[in-house]
């Protein structure tokens, strides 16, 4: 696969171009300079810096003593927060974009998508900082409380510690600041370190918008620094998106905070016998190599029902074939680079593995350079790497099963469960996936990887805690306070 661009892409022009990171409402720069490269053509796209424990300490520092600015910040300040970020991001829309197929090496049509999912999810914060409703509580349920009564609000927890992943650079990451803001907390979010220019450009925008000092901090930080950022007791709730082996040593980590994690998994398919094969096999094409299968819900698992196994076995290699990889920025591209050399070679690994064991590759299989063809794998073990583990790669395994109740075992044969789709025309059978499958979402005739960002999102097993979504993210930012009101006996007041 050719590493030339055919025409002069940002990588070319900006390659020089120093790129501030943002502590505590200021531009700072570091001793320990980032350069991020371009996935496909190795260029550099920017230099940023990662962090100092000094600088993490100074917006540690910010955020809480923004948060006796933002805990008390009226409903109609907060609202107006999101609309200015949600309108910068708009008009730079093309710019971010842009941003994000340089540094991420996502098709471009993908890059505009996350994009404008990303002006989504801060109009819907906005929203839903208008929605932060209580409850009044009746507590005279016995004689003892007679005259009481009791009244719930949510509250801002405090200053929010916020990792992002790379493979969705501004949405992931807008998935932890918006709620944060919406619900008057601060936050100190530490971007990716391979595409970290994206959520950089993206703080500008925050800057503009005018969030008190201190509110919002966005910086790349090692590993080293990072972990400071993961136990520090004054962050009040961590939000992690990543590998579920980082993850979960996070949450031992993390003391007494709250913690959400977002781990992704090997979302499973089901295809009914009754379904519309040419409509499943074009949505898990796209469920399956979308970004080059780097999505957490990426179609990993399909078991077909053998009545029309074959079928679908043609119809899904046919439809493969007409996958298309080149240059991100290319408008007919479907298919990209993986982030890095590292990907490849694990994916290689796990693919040769699989076939050493007995799998049958129908095709793909071999990696180009950075580029990984889209791979359909048939019958492999279900203790595979393949099966068993994410693969976050443009990789698909097939499976032929008797019947929909032995499918339904085998997607849950895992230790994962994020999402599931379920290709059905059968409403017992989508009703019965619904309650059976051990998943956070079940997505009837669809694949897992479709979400809409006000969804509540998240999964079980090792998946995950909590859950994503604007509403649902907010929840966890915030913490509900009763007030019981005595009404202490008094003469009657007379109405009349």
């Amino acid at each position: 696969m050719a590493t030339t661009l055919q025409h002069a892409t940002t990588a070319s022009t900006i390659g020089a171009k120093k790129v501030p990171i943002y502590v505590a409402g200021e531009w700072q720069t570091s001793a320990e300079p980032l350069a991020v490269r371009n996935p496909y053509s190795g260029e550099i796209v920017g230099v940023t810096y990662q962090a100092s424990r000094e600088q993490l300490e100074q917006a540690i520092v910010g955020a809480g003593l923004a948060f006796e600015v933002t805990r008390q910040m009226p409903t109609f300040e907060r609202v107006a927060l999101l609309k200015a970020m949600a309108a910068g991001l708009q008009e730079r829309r093309d710019e971010v974009a842009q941003m994000i197929s340089a540094e991420a090496g996502k098709p471009i049509r993908d890059a505009e998508i996350e994009t404008d999912r990303g002006v989504f999810t801060l109009d819907t914060a906005a929203e839903e900082a208008k929605r932060m409703h209580g409850e009044v509580i009746p507590l005279d349920l016995l004689p003892a409380s007679k005259g009481r009564s009791g009244i719930v609000r949510r509250f801002p927890i405090g200053p929010i510690a916020g990792i992002s992943p790379f493979n969705f650079p501004l949405n992931l990451a807008l998935h932890k600041l918006a709620p944060a803001i919406a619900a008057g907390n601060t936050i100190v979010l530490k971007p990716p370190s391979r595409d970290p220019l994206t959520m950089l450009l993206f703080a500008e925008i925050v800057d503009a918008a005018g969030v008190p000092k201190g509110a919002v901090s966005i910086m790349p930080m090692d590993r080293e620094v990072g972990d400071a950022l993961v136990e520090d007791p004054r962050f009040k709730l961590l939000s992690f998106t990543g590998s579920p082996d980082v993850g979960w040593e996070m949450k031992r980590r993390a003391g007494m905070k709250k913690v959400v994690l977002e781990l992704g998994g090997n979302a499973g398919v089901i295809v009914d016998s009754d379904s519309d094969l040419d409509f499943a096999v074009n949505r898990i094409r796209v469920g399956a190599f979308a970004y080059s299968g780097q999505v957490c819900i990426s179609v990993q698992r399909v078991f077909v029902v053998e009545d029309v196994y074959e079928q679908f076995r043609d119809k899904l290699l046919a439809a493969v074939g007409g996958v298309k990889l080149g240059d991100p920025l290319d408008r007919t591209t479907d298919l990209g680079p993986m982030i890095d050399e590292k990907a490849v070679q694990r994916t290689q690994e796990w693919i040769d593995l699989a076939a050493a064991e007995g799998a049958r590759v129908l095709t793909g299989g071999s990696a180009d350079g950075t580029f990984f063809p889209p791979t359909v794998i048939e019958n492999a073990d279900p203790a595979s790497f393949v099966c068993s583990k994410e693969a976050f790669a443009p990789l698909v395994t097939i499976a032929s099963v008797k019947t929909f109740g032995e499918a339904i075992a085998k997607l849950n044969d895992s230790d994962f469960g994020l999402q599931a789709g379920v290709f059905t025309n059968s409403l017992e059978r989508a009703f019965t996936a619904y309650e059976n499958i051990e998943v956070g979402g079940v997505v009837i005739n669809d694949v897992p990887t479709y979400r809409i960002d006000h969804m509540p999102y998240g999964g079980v097993k090792a998946s995950g805690l909590g859950r994503e979504g604007l509403k649902y993210a907010i929840e966890d930012m915030t913490e509900p306070r009763l007030m019981v009101i005595n009404r202490l006996e008094s003469e009657a007041i007379s109405l009349g």
